[in-house]
């Protein structure tokens, strides 16, 4: 089932295996907390954009009966999250597909979907690529998709009311918020996520928007990632092992 240079990692909690290849890909902590943050109903239909290996649609699994699609411009990141999901024996539950979401609006009907999540990439293109792996460069920056694109293709997805939910960098929040808005996904919820209490700047961001919905933003308890001690922190554990 693996292919030379692949792994096959455990998620402890959600008791599922995934496929990995730092070559080509491996998920991060962000992806942890966006499916951690992301609340789903069990009758919910759910995309993940810029899906990857498929490790967001694996959590979201863990935690409702949805089901869920997602979308990857990488040909090789489609085949190891096939693999993943038959391994798992979730066919019958997720699918992913191999697409450009800037074509979304081609292959989809509008208003389908009750929740998108997203990685996306975080940065912008012209900033300095440290990742020189052609893989690391298309999911970290924006290359192929911006994050306006991410929101385009999210709007039309979403039905009134549906849920968008992503996790970006800390010091793009105002980019978030602003393309969450320009394309009427109003921010409902938003949580900081700090590196340790020591530390005052916050790296990532968690929001939550709803389209159509209402003005009114709530913003949640902090999350710290590990504690003053450089342990993990006991809501950190609780995502990783429950």
């Amino acid at each position: 089932m693996l292919n030379p240079g692949e792994r096959l990692d455990q998620l402890l909690r959600e008791k599922y295996e995934i496929i990995q290849n730092d070559d080509v890909f491996s998920f991060s902590t962000d992806a942890l907390l966006l499916g951690e943050f992301t609340k789903i109903r069990n009758k919910d239909k759910v995309m993940d954009l810029c899906t990857g290996n498929g490790i967001i649609p694996l959590l979201l699994a863990y935690k409702s009966q949805s089901n869920i699609k997602g979308i990857e411009i990488q040909e090789a990141l489609v085949e190891m999250a096939h693999r993943t999901i038959r391994h798992n024996h979730l066919d019958d539950r997720i699918s992913i597909e191999l697409m450009n979401l800037k074509n979304v609006s081609n292959v989809y009907k509008p208003s389908t979907f009750d929740v998108v999540t997203v990685n996306p990439p975080y940065f912008k293109e012209n900033q300095q690529m440290q990742h020189q792996k052609e893989a690391h460069k298309i999911a970290r920056h924006e290359i192929l998709c911006t994050l306006e694109d991410v929101v385009k293709a999210s709007k039309h997805l979403l039905k009134q009311g549906g849920k968008l939910v992503m996790v970006h960098r800390a010091e793009r929040l105002m980019d978030v918020l602003s393309a969450f808005r320009q394309y009427s996904i109003e921010p409902k919820r938003l949580k900081m996520v700090y590196s340790t209490p020591n530390k005052p700047e916050a790296v990532t961001i968690l929001v939550e928007g709803r389209s159509g919905g209402q003005a009114g933003l709530k913003v949640e308890q902090p999350f710290y990632i590990y504690d003053a001690n450089g342990e993990y922190s006991q809501e950190m554990k609780a995502v990783y092992y429950g």
